[in-house]
């Protein structure tokens, strides 16, 4: 029998293991069955049985018996074993070499050569790009998340072992999010796992867009009207601009861990403050909500959380209520 494969193991599932049942019940199978001839509906199933040694012609009786599937066992299941582990081993290999010509090629003084900005079309080719950049990150990696969605589940676990691959190297993570995030599940999971490991996480008001910047020798940014492309940036005089505009909003942030009652406090006061200005500004539900990194639904919340606060009854009212009274009294 030749080495077993995906399409073998699927006859195998759904006709030869019901075909060796019929075959242990009945005591053997008569030489000869029209089902098992090379034009009977069992021909391929039989076939497979005998390729494998699972049944065996008595002659003595003129039928097909079965066999001990543990004396297949061995045969069939332990090569493939092996045969994993030295694929899995050999891609080691190759990743570890071609990792070490891909540091080379990026070094290289030629490098600024092949151009300095390249459009990522379409999710996997943005993905691709990312999963070979960032886990080879040597110093720093810089991240800008937008809104609380993170990846969770397997997407989440992948994350948080690339992640602290990278903590265990020395590499820096600095990661900024919205308040928002901090009712994020996933997000709270990714800061307790990794911020005992020296990765920092904070927070912020604002709305930004999404960006990663790895050693500060490439940045990613999303294309302004599509998105689901990007683009990745070599030039390093808009990269080291784009890392000068991370710092700011980073130093600015609140930290993620903090739960000191002042900072709880200033982080409320910060959503209360936006809510109002997205009222004052007269932008819709929608955008207001995106501005501030949660549902529209608890957007609607804030707003009618400040509606009886401020004793208004229609949206308009409470803006206009708001503006009347200044933004020095938004704080």
């Amino acid at each position: 029998m030749g080495t077993p494969d995906a399409e073998g193991r699927a006859l195998f599932e759904a006709a030869s293991t019901a075909l060796y049942e019929e075959i242990i019940t009945s005591g053997g199978l008569v030489a000869g069955e029209p089902r098992i001839e090379p034009d009977g509906e069992l021909h391929a199933a039989f076939e497979q049985l005998r390729e494998l040694g699972l049944v065996r012609l008595d002659p003595e009786n003129d039928r097909w018996v079965a066999e001990d599937p543990g004396l297949v066992h061995g045969r069939v299941v332990a090569p493939l074993s092996q045969q994993g582990a030295r694929l899995l081993e050999e891609s080691s290999r190759w990743a570890e070499a071609i990792n070490a010509v891909t540091q080379v090629w990026r070094k290289a003084p030629e490098a600024s050569e092949r151009g300095p900005f390249r459009y990522l079309h379409g999710k996997e080719t943005i993905n691709a790009f990312l999963g070979d950049l960032v886990p080879n990150a040597e110093e720093e990696v810089l991240t800008a998340q937008p809104q609380t969605g993170r990846d969770t589940g397997k997407g989440l676990a992948n994350v948080l072992e690339n992640e602290k691959a990278l903590l265990g190297r020395g590499v820096r993570i600095l990661t900024l999010y919205q308040h928002s995030a901090r009712r994020s599940t996933a997000t709270r999971e990714y800061v307790a796992a990794l911020s005992p490991l020296g990765a920092e996480v904070r927070t912020q008001d604002e709305f930004f867009n999404r960006i990663i910047v790895v050693d500060r020798r490439t940045a990613i940014i999303p294309a302004p009207d599509d998105l689901g492309s990007a683009l990745a940036i070599h030039e390093p005089t808009i990269v080291a601009y784009l890392v000068d505009v991370f710092m700011r909003s980073w130093e600015r942030a609140r930290p993620f861990t903090s739960q000191e009652a002042s900072v709880i406090k200033h982080i409320a006061g910060e959503q209360r403050a936006m809510t109002m200005r997205m009222l004052i500004e007269g932008h819709s539900d929608p955008v207001s909500a995106k501005r501030l990194g949660v549902s529209p639904r608890t957007y609607a919340g804030y707003v009618a959380d400040l509606k009886d606060e401020f004793d208004a009854e229609t949206r308009f009212q409470l803006g206009y209520t708001i503006g009347k009274l200044g933004a020095s009294e938004q704080e």
